[in-house]
Order: structure tokens, then sequence, then C-alpha cells
């Protein structure tokens, strides 16, 4: 039985299935984990989200900030943005049930018998993982329950940047998405910037999430995608980066989860 986690798909279906088919994946046997964001941008997102749909019994998701833009417009009666290339994904007759699927997703994933966490864009410097995975499955409830609509109204907010036990339940909700979907830089009081999309190095006042002094995460491994300028490098060994910007022109990288071995598959489609 092999465990693999994959990067970043955003709707490059071709490159996905042919990671597939290059490690021999086994539904019968095997396990995938995606790091998020499924879909948007790239020229498929409609096959992506089918493939893991009808792999379900073989694969975990974590939602990404693509993704959660996708529940949110479907929740809200909202047109995506034409950017995102989802016109055929909602015109599908499947439409709902893969909605249903999707919306059916975690924020995280903890790994125990492979001491490692599998998320989108990271682990707040703020949180011990206990505090994470307590708030991811708190947020989980608000996007999966009858109020759905509420909270994804209200998760567009930059605030609160830090995280204090008597925000209210709609800021630690935001909080939350923020953290597990949208995170790369922070300041030094630990507090997120969710403006810079560079390079680690660009604003001497920033540091990459996983780089802050404060973080105590060593004794586990944290798998991620969603910051594809870090081009799949940390300088941690226990800390994952493999989104590698397929969707960008890149590359897309797949991660055996028990040797650490990767298999990368150049993108073939120019994004536009």
């Amino acid at each position: 039985m092999a465990l693999y986690a994959i990067g970043d798909l955003q709707g490059c279906y071709h490159e996905f299935d042919a990671l597939l088919r290059r490690v021999d994946f086994n539904p019968s046997q095997d396990h995938l984990y995606c790091v998020g964001d499924i879909v948007a941008r790239g020229p498929d997102s409609l096959s992506c989200l089918r493939r893991l749909e009808q792999l379900q019994g073989s694969v975990s998701v974590t939602l990404g900030n693509h993704d959660l833009h996708l529940l949110a417009c479907a929740a809200l009666n909202k047109e995506p943005n034409p950017k995102d290339k989802l016109a055929p994904l909602f015109a599908a007759d499947d439409f709902d049930s893969l909605l249903a699927f999707l919306r059916n997703q975690p924020l995280a994933l903890w790994l125990a018998p492979l001491n490692t966490l599998v998320c989108h864009a990271g682990l707040s410097p703020h949180w011990s993982l206990a505090q994470a995975l307590e708030q991811a499955q708190q947020a989980q409830r608000c996007y999966q329950g009858k109020d759905a609509a509420h909270y994804f109204a209200h998760m567009y907010q930059n605030r609160p940047v830090k995280w204090c036990d008597s925000l209210s339940e709609m800021e630690k909700f935001v909080y939350t998405i923020n953290s597990f979907t949208r995170m790369r830089f922070v300041e030094s009081s630990g507090a997120l910037n969710l403006k810079e999309k560079g390079k680690p190095g660009c604003d001497a006042q920033l540091v990459p999430w996983f780089a802050h002094s404060h973080r105590q995460h060593d004794d586990f491994d944290i798998v991620f995608g969603h910051w594809a300028a870090l081009e799949g490098k940390t300088g941690r060994d226990n800390v994952h980066a493999l989104d590698t910007g397929c969707v960008w022109g890149g590359s897309m990288t797949l991660m055996d989860l028990q040797s650490k071995k990767k298999v990368v598959k150049e993108c073939e489609f120019l994004s536009q």
C-alpha cells in the first residue's frame, strides 16, 4: 500500500492523470491526499473534481481557498470570476453531486501513523497541533451546517490577524479559514500578512509561517500547498511544500508520504 500527497491541481487534469499513471496508482490499495485548490484557473476543473469523486474511497482532500470560493459562489448564488474557468463545472449535470463531495471535505487531516499534518496553506504559529485540529473541525461544522451561507458571506475578510480565545465565533471562523487556506507570511508578532505572495526575503519585516520563532511544530511533518513561489523548497526537513505552480506554467508534484520521494510532471499548457 502506497500513501501519496499531491500539490495544487487547479484544474490541471492532464498533469494530474499523468502523475497517477506514473506511480501506477491503485485505488484498491493506495491512498491519495490532496492539499487543496482542486479547482480554478486551469483548463479542466470539472475533470479534476470528477476524478476525485470517483476515487473518493481512496482519496482525501483538504480544502483550499479556491475550493472554498467555489462553495461560497454556489451558496451565495454569485458568478465565479471568469479567470477561474469554472463555467463547464457550473453547467455540468453532476454539479450538485460534485459540490456536495467538495463541501464534505475538511480543512486539515492528521495522519497519526505517519505523524503528519496535511492542509492547504500551513499551520499558524499561534496554535498547537491540538488547537489547530480543534479549530479546523469547528470551522468545518460552520461551512457544512444549515447556516453555511451566512459564514460564506462573511468569509472574505483579512481580520483578525492574530488568534485569541476571546474572539467571536465568526472571527474565529475567519481566522481559521485564513490560516488554513490563505496564509504565507507572518509578522514578528505572529500576525498574519495576507497581502504578500512572493518568495521568502521579499520583505525583511515578514517571515514564512514555518520559520517563525514561536513555532513549536518540529516534532511532526507538515505537508501543504498554496505557495507556488516557494518552488517546493522550505529549507526544513519536516515541512514539505507541494505547490510547484503547474497552473502558472511550472510543474505538479506528487510525494510518497513514507519515503518522501517526489515525482514531478511539467506543465503542458500555458496558463492565461
